[in-house]
């Protein structure tokens, strides 16, 4: 053992945090460039998740400390059973909830508003490695959407979900903001963006 050194050691500072994955995509893309240079893959970023027993205060809290707009729902066996989105924490779904139910903000937890895997529209890994970013601008219009989930499948055919599509990512390297509320929208203004 005598060739080997002994380490200084410490003790942790205060509010440490620890290191995560950071996926290094281009700061700028094209409506041409490929749809993978605007997903998040989740075989290089951890997926940030929270329960379904959560109180929306906590998720949301997760949400600005993560930065991100988006919580994978899990139950105790990991499995994804729906998904929170900062709109849904703010928008119209959680005032429709807490006039419908006459509760507090402060009583409800996620499985109150969050939206249940069943009704997730997701697409093909397969289809989004060939598409471009105006293809994946354009699905998301038509579905209405912010957020896409992208899934893998196994050998067995079991879908992994191994990606995340977001419009204010995919806005933000554009360099034009998109709305997904109108179809028609600003489809034309983006086309000349890119």
């Amino acid at each position: 053992m005598n060739q080997f050194r002994i380490l200084a050691a410490g003790t942790l500072d205060t509010a440490v945090t620890f290191q995560r994955p950071r996926q290094n995509l281009p700061d700028q893309v094209a409506l041409d460039s490929p749809a993978v240079d605007v997903m998040t893959d989740l075989c290089q970023v951890t997926a940030e998740t929270v329960t379904a027993n959560a109180s929306v205060g906590d998720a949301e809290e997760k949400m600005i400390a993560s930065g991100i707009r988006l919580l994978f729902v899990t139950n105790q066996l990991n499995h994804v059973i729906g998904i929170i989105t900062s709109k849904d924490l703010s928008g119209e779904r959680i005032l429709r909830f807490i006039n419908d139910s006459q509760s507090a903000r402060s009583d409800l937890i996620v499985r109150d508003i969050m939206t249940p895997q069943h009704i997730i529209e997701v697409l093909e890994m397969d289809d989004v490695a060939t598409a471009r970013v105006g293809d994946i601008v354009a699905t998301l219009k038509r579905m209405g959407r912010q957020h896409a989930l992208v899934v893998d499948r196994n050998a067995a055919g079991r879908q992994t979900i191994r990606g995340l599509l977001s419009t204010s990512q995919i806005g933000r390297q554009l360099g034009a903001e998109i709305d997904t509320a109108s179809v028609a929208g600003n489809f034309a203004n983006l086309t000349r963006a890119g």
